[in-house]
């Protein structure tokens, strides 16, 4: 079957689930109110909270959390075939991640854009926080360590790749500094920032970078060597103001992101590349099974909590209008599906003419994991051969763009991290470690630097699937928390309820193979810290099962003046609204200004 038809269905199943699933979300689930007085005007203070145009609020998001994972993960997923691959990313991206990404975001900005820990311990219980805040230092630990493996294994595969992803760093920073000194718009710096960084490739293709030499003179290997180099660069990036770095970094990506999924479509449309890979693969015995690791292994691309943390994160404090929480969420889930879905076709359809030439690609599910970002890379640069772009150019672009996503990633990854170990710290009262910016920061890189370099056999396979365990379990805990927060509102939860279960069954299963593997296998390091998640996982259903049934016992009960009134201040309860100008609205003869009776 040619790929583009394949990618020309899922386009047209994304179109119609936003023109008809997303808006019965926000008409009967969400209840979107366009007069709603958002936090962005509110709080306006033109640093965090400013009122911003949907599609720029839509590029922020979606550029934040399309990373490197719905590349890798589908990569490697298609081992079991492309079929069982294809479907989770599609339903789960309408049914899981457009209802988690949307719920997380209107749910932020009705709470005057609280993150979604501290919504858990407000909503759910305060114990709920506590198992999010560790639920989220498990899984920033996971993302950082797995994407330096990933940046260090492609620099060392394609040393041309070096010198463009360095010059990136400087590039950003001078768009930073004109965009702060200048007060001037991102589009046009970024954009020539983005040609200079491809004006480099063929210099990076005649000066090709290497630390081998280095790391015999250390008397180490390459790859630790990039490892320990790349969270040195995390520890520094994460100290520096976001507009000096991270931000213009953002800029640049988003636009290498739209020039890649042009790539990829055109390539793959004038080529009419087919799809050589099994439907359902014929794996060997000794091989895990599909189901149910496919749906950890495959977490960014069809549903991630990393998600909900940047939607109630920054996206909120950004939203101009309530409705267009629609737009942000929903279609930000749809393009990192769309993005899966590229990486399924490029492992499938671009790095093999024939079946049994990609059987030698997929023979084993380590191979297949360790191979995970080779395939896509090549697949891209094959699709874009066909635009007559020289294999070893396509090479190094779409390697340049798989460590730009992941530095992206880190860059975030690591500032965050350091957040939520100052956070914890407030939490057990250890206020040197709270108020310490060095020694967060410390923690927040030598952790997940130690998982990184741990000695023996870590296939990366296996730190993928506790990566989507991990980020399943915070999808879980942001899912509860939506799914009490529209049942105390008495709507129907069904949409929120069943990819929740879902994914605790999903999780809780593949937590308990990967356990016993790893005793089986010895694996010291990695058994306790699957065990971990495990307890933090039932501790998730306990939790949830139990806010879950005191939500659905109020809806019994009759509404009460203080539900009436509370309804009333967010626009629910009469009909009335808070005024897109003043934030107030009357209910009889009270008038209250929108947000000072949201829920706490």
């Amino acid at each position: 079957m040619p790929a583009i038809v394949v990618m020309l269905a899922v386009i047209a199943i994304f179109v119609v689930a936003y023109r008809y699933y997303s808006a019965y979300l926000a008409r009967r689930v969400y209840v979107l109110d366009p007069l709603y007085v958002t936090p962005a005007h509110r709080f306006n203070d033109g640093i965090d909270f400013v009122p911003t145009n949907r599609h720029i609020v839509f590029s922020h998001h979606f550029i934040s959390v399309a990373g490197a994972a719905p590349i890798v993960g589908p990569a490697v997923a298609v081992y079991w075939g492309w079929g069982p691959a294809l479907i989770w990313v599609v339903v789960g991206s309408v049914f899981a991640a457009g209802v988690h990404d949307f719920g997380a975001l209107v749910i932020s900005v009705r709470h005057r854009a609280r993150s979604i820990g501290a919504l858990a311990g407000e909503v759910i219980s305060k114990r709920a926080r506590g198992l999010f805040l560790l639920i989220i230092f498990f899984l920033l630990t996971l993302v950082n360590a797995v994407f330096s493996v990933v940046m260090a294994n492609l620099f060392i595969a394609n040393p041309a790749s070096v010198l463009p992803v360095l010059v990136q760093i400087p590039l950003a920073i001078g768009v930073g500094q004109y965009i702060y000194r200048t007060r001037t718009a991102a589009l046009v710096p970024s954009i020539i920032a983005l040609v200079v960084l491809y004006a480099t490739i063929p210099l990076g293709l005649l000066v090709p970078i290497s630390l081998d030499p280095l790391a015999s003179a250390l008397g180490t290997d390459p790859r630790t060597l990039w490892i320990i180099l790349i969270f040195l660069y995390a520890f520094a990036a994460s100290r520096l103001p976001v507009w000096m770095l991270l931000q213009p970094r953002d800029y640049i990506n988003q636009h290498q992101m739209l020039l890649a999924l042009a790539v990829i479509l055109v390539g793959m449309g004038v080529g009419l590349n087919r799809i050589v890979a099994p439907v359902v693969n014929d794996v060997p015995a000794d091989s895990p099974s599909w189901f149910p690791l496919l749906f950890v292994t495959i977490a960014c691309g069809a549903i991630s909590g990393f998600h909900s943390l940047v939607a109630s994160g920054t996206t909120a404090k950004q939203i101009d209008k309530e409705t267009d929480a629609r737009f942000v969420g929903y279609t930000s889930a749809l393009g990192e599906g769309g993005l899966a879905v590229c990486s399924i076709l490029a492992c499938t359809a671009g790095i093999a003419a024939t079946t049994a030439d990609w059987n030698v690609l997929f023979s084993d599910f380590s191979t297949a994991s360790g191979g995970a970002t080779g395939n896509f890379v090549n697949g891209v640069a094959n699709f874009a051969a066909n635009l007559g772009i020289p294999l070893e150019v396509g090479v190094v672009f779409a390697a340049v763009v798989v460590i730009s996503f992941a530095a992206t990633t880190m860059d975030t990854g690591v500032r965050l991290q350091r957040y939520i170990v100052q956070e914890i710290a407030e939490v057990v009262r250890f206020r040197p470690l709270a108020r310490s910016l060095t020694w967060s920061s410390m923690i927040a890189v030598v952790v997940p630097l130690t998982l990184a370099l741990a000695p023996g056999d870590l296939a990366f396979g296996t730190l993928w699937q506790l990566f989507g365990t991990t980020n399943q379990l915070t999808a879980g805990l942001a899912l509860a928390v939506i799914a009490v927060w529209v049942t105390k509102r008495r709507r129907n939860p069904v949409a929120v309820l069943i990819p929740l279960v879902f994914l605790l069954v999903m999780t809780s299963w593949a937590l308990i193979i990967n356990l016993i593997e790893f005793v089986r296998a010895g694996e010291w390091l990695l058994a306790p810290l699957d065990a971990i998640i495990f307890v933090l996982a039932l501790w998730l259903i306990v939790e949830a099962t139990l806010a879950l049934r005191a939500a659905w016992a109020e809806r019994d009960l009759p509404d009460t003046d203080t539900d009436t009134d509370t309804d009333a201040a967010e626009g629910l309860g009469d009909g009335t609204a808070p005024t897109a100008t003043g934030g107030a609205t009357e209910t009889g003869s009270t008038r209250r200004v929108a947000g000072e009776t949201d829920e706490p």
